[in-house]
């Protein structure tokens, strides 16, 4: 029992490592085409421009699938990945393809050549740098028209013109409580939402995924400490940045 409920405290702990949540979004331009289907397998994220494929991070749940790009204008999307991933400056965004791509033009179905797009994958550069707890949207603009290239053997193939923007989605509130030696519950109330973390074991902690907005934070040491709560007001959190708190003496 003292196991389960020493994990479970750990489940809840904050931490300088805390991931950062991505959220990636495909759209289109509208193509002189009648149908572009790409086949996305997977979605790979690079750091800090590393060429070394073994420090990529595969996305563990990927919306794969055929998608024409042709349905995703005038506010249309699909979404590809939302899933946490190791904060950090990353380099690129990279869309895996299958097989199974293709062009319709004139009502006539033509296989869409992808050089490299199934081992190396599309190559979108993004160079962000991405902060634990907060929550961000890319969105991929896929531009059909100049992507399409008509090779004059009466094939086509794909040369991808993508354009990557960045939306942060959320803010997060972090600090450090000591004494550090007993775990402490931090509170961020605005309104009726209410967000709650747990100290780390250097009592460090980070309020993910917190929305825009001004929030009371209630710092709750373990009753058994003997030390007495303590409360900041008017702790502003702005979307794509983290506001500390600072070192909290209890």
């Amino acid at each position: 029992m003292l196991a389960v409920i020493f994990l479970a405290c750990n489940e809840d702990d904050s931490s300088s490592e805390e991931p950062a949540r991505l959220s990636v979004k495909l759209v289109d331009a509208p193509g002189d085409y009648d149908a572009v289907f790409v086949d996305v397998q997977d979605v790979v994220v690079k750091y800090n421009g590393n060429l070394d494929d073994e420090d990529d991070v595969v996305i563990g749940d990927v919306n794969s699938g055929i998608y024409n790009l042709l349905e995703l204008t005038g506010g249309a999307s699909v979404l590809l990945v939302d899933d946490n991933i190791p904060a950090g400056n990353i380099s690129q965004i990279r869309l895996i393809l299958g097989t199974n791509n293709s062009v319709v033009v004139d009502g006539e179905t033509f296989p869409l050549s992808t050089p490299s797009a199934q081992q190396s994958g599309l190559k979108i550069q993004v160079n962000e740098t991405l902060e634990g707890g907060i929550f961000y949207e890319f969105i991929l603009d896929f531009d059909a028209d100049k992507s399409i290239v008509n090779q004059g053997n009466g094939g086509y193939s794909l040369k991808p013109v993508i354009r990557a923007s960045t939306v942060a989605e959320s803010g997060a509130i972090s600090g450090t409580v000591n004494p550090s030696d007993f775990q402490t519950e931090v509170i961020a109330v605005s309104g009726e939402l209410e967000i709650t973390t747990y100290t780390d074991a250097t009592g460090n902690f980070v309020l993910s995924g917190v929305p825009n907005g001004v929030y009371i934070v209630s710092i709750n040491p373990d009753p058994e400490s003997g030390f007495e709560s303590q409360t900041f007001v008017d702790v502003e959190v702005v979307n794509g940045e983290v506001t500390s708190i600072g070192n909290v003496e209890l």
